[in-house]
């Protein structure tokens, strides 16, 4: 399943899977989408690891969004175990 976390005001999606047992170790994949013309630029990170797939984005663009996936961590992995942002009222 992949939940909603974030859309920014210039129309970037941020989401997030379930947790992914890889081998026993708990995972959370994050996903960043940005519509340009003709298509998407996007990102994908795997958490804890910090392994990202980058499409499209600039240096300063990537920076942003490092350091905005590792200040969040924790909150990925908190929603992911608890079905995503929207029920976090719930937890």
């Amino acid at each position: 399943m992949i939940y909603p976390y974030m859309t920014l005001p210039d129309g970037t999606e941020i989401t997030h899977s379930d947790i992914i047992n890889n081998n026993g170790k708990e995972q959370v994949k994050v996903f960043i989408e940005t519509p340009v013309d003709g298509g998407f630029k996007d990102a994908v990170c795997i958490l804890p690891d910090y392994d990202w797939t980058i499409n499209g984005y600039t240096d300063e663009e990537v920076k942003y969004y490092k350091d905005f996936v590792e200040k969040a961590s924790h909150l990925f992995f908190k929603f992911a175990r608890g079905g995503g942002f929207e029920n976090a009222a719930n937890f």
